[in-house]
């Protein structure tokens, strides 16, 4: 049977890459036969109707932007059961990375015509479902100064980002519920992982799977700030977690809080979730949700 598309465009993504990804693919696609609909991003809510009405009628809906719309429609999609297809164009394109997905459009179109529907899991964070990652400290620190990137080159933006955020960081003492088992870090960073990669291609979580139904709870512990920066290449090849200030805890549920001199900030997949609990809060939550979502993706190998 023929596969039909609903293709949802962020036109922002990758500084305004997304509409030129989406036309070789999308070229490819009606030259097979398939029926694709384009829609550039009208706004969340006027997305979330296209995508129900598009799942009403079998299509697979197809994310065309980076990690934060990719995980934006990943929940939306999962609570409908459909199926969800991805075109990365987005500055980062981490879980695109964990998924295996190529980086030709025609390969792409293959994959969106071909691949058997693959099960993965996603995060749960209070209302909302998210595909890669939640972190909390310097990575959300290097998260906003990403996004308010402008004039710097596309390959640069995430390590400047990470260094200037290890430059001014302050560390945090963290309290971490892990399945029940308590821990208190001082801290530069916590992240909760459900894919490996982060940060546009760092190894962050280097075990982590997205079909085991577990977390990798990543915490570096505190250092000076230029250790740190020396520090920084070894998590693009994940041989960081070796280092002896990195703790790698493993689970199903993570409760998270944590108190510094100034608010905590945390991040999930390149979007602000606002500032991390206080040690007297009630803290965040964060839990796995095992094969919640259907996407279009090579065979895991």
């Amino acid at each position: 049977m023929t596969r039909s598309f609903t293709f949802l465009v962020n036109p922002a993504a990758g500084g305004g890459a997304a509409p030129e990804a989406v036309v070789p693919v999308a070229r490819v696609l009606r030259q097979a036969g398939a029926t694709v609909e384009v829609t550039y991003s009208p706004g969340p809510q006027a997305m979330r109707a296209l995508a129900i009405e598009a799942i009403e009628r079998g299509d697979v809906v197809v994310s065309v932007g980076g990690d934060g719309m990719l995980s934006s429609l990943a929940g939306l999609v999962s609570g409908l059961g459909g199926t969800l297809g991805i075109v990365p164009a987005g500055r980062g394109n981490d879980f695109a990375r964990m998924l295996g997905l190529p980086a030709s459009p025609a390969q792409q179109a293959s994959i969106l015509l071909e691949a058997s529907p693959r099960k993965v899991d996603l995060l749960r964070v209070g209302d909302l479902l998210v595909a890669g990652s939640v972190y909390a400290g310097v990575d959300a620190r290097a998260a906003a100064i990403v996004d308010r990137a402008r004039w710097v080159p596309r390959s640069l933006q995430y390590p400047l980002a990470a260094v200037r955020a290890l430059a001014s960081y302050r560390p945090g003492r963290y309290r971490l519920d892990v399945d029940g088992t308590g821990h208190e870090f001082s801290a530069a960073t916590v992240v909760v992982a459900n894919s490996a990669y982060y940060g546009k291609g760092m190894k962050i979580a280097p075990d982590a799977g997205l079909d085991d139904g577990l977390l990798d709870i990543v915490v570096i512990e505190a250092a000076s700030r230029v250790a740190l920066i020396r520090s920084l290449p070894s998590v693009y090849d994940g041989s960081h977690v070796a280092r002896p200030e990195v703790t790698v805890l493993r689970g199903r549920r993570v409760e998270l809080s944590g108190r510094a001199r100034g608010p905590i900030p945390v991040g999930a997949d390149g979007e602000p979730l606002g500032d991390l609990p206080g040690l007297t809060d009630p803290p965040l939550v964060v839990e796995v949700v095992p094969g919640a979502l259907s996407v279009l993706a090579p065979t895991a190998g």
